[in-house]
């Protein structure tokens, strides 16, 4: 009878032993599993420009990439969009136009359109552009004159801010700045050059002709004495 519990007691030793082994193999494998599917994907982020002109809206990207990019973060829609910053303003005075350039801000913007001042009048507003757009053509620009341009963006909420051009406007922008708004001036057309040139050239030509003519023949017929007989009087 004392040996009965004792074989059982070996017998359940027996079984127990080997069977706690796999238990553990199997929590370390779990905990591995575990591991792998925890670890982030590393997203990099979308290639957008916010200077580019024709740029492709990010989410957009987002939806034709093959994987997951970031998007830069934006304003509210709910509120009216961040000015744009005003880049580049080239001028061609051959042809009296100038190419502006912007950056999108960071908001939600449907279009954008362009405000000019010529002197303290009211703007020039050209044509709503999409929000694509990062550059524009002004034609019909006067040789010589100054201009102050604003690029406006606007959405569903409003637009946003500007400053009016009056005097105080205008003198700061004389430098450099990073606003929505700048001022330029369109030189001279090289053809206005020429025909000034020619005109100086001209009124130079014709004094010439009208000092030589006094000089031989009407100072005689005015009675005006010449060096030589002033001398000898």
């Amino acid at each position: 009878m004392l040996g009965s519990p004792c074989l059982l007691w070996l017998m359940a030793t027996t079984f127990l032993i080997p069977r706690a082994q796999p238990l553990a193999q199997d929590f370390e494998e779990e905990e591995e599993e575990d591991e792998t599917v925890s670890t982030p994907l590393l997203a990099v982020r979308c290639d957008y420009d916010r200077c580019r002109h024709l740029q492709v809206p990010c989410k957009e990207l987002q939806r034709a990439g093959p994987e997951p990019c970031l998007c830069p973060g934006l304003s509210s829609p709910a509120q009216p969009p961040d000015p744009p910053r005003l880049g580049e303003v080239r001028v061609v005075a051959q042809e009296g136009c100038a190419v502006v350039h912007w950056c999108a801000p960071f908001s939600p913007v449907n279009h954008y359109r362009i405000l000019l001042w010529e002197g303290s009048g009211a703007p020039q507003q050209g044509a709503l552009l999409n929000s694509t757009v990062r550059r524009a053509e002004l034609e019909g620009l006067k040789p010589g004159a100054t201009y102050v341009v604003c690029v406006v963006a606007a959405n569903d909420v409003g637009e946003s801010h500007f400053p009016e051009p009056g005097d105080e406007a205008r003198k700061s922008l004389a430098g450099p700045s990073f606003g929505p708004c700048g001022q330029f001036t369109v030189p001279p057309r090289p053809i206005t050059l020429v025909h000034a040139a020619m005109g100086v050239g001209t009124a130079l030509a014709l004094l010439s002709c009208a000092a030589l003519v006094w000089h031989f023949c009407l100072r005689e017929r005015w009675g005006c004495p010449r060096r030589g007989a002033a001398g000898e009087l």
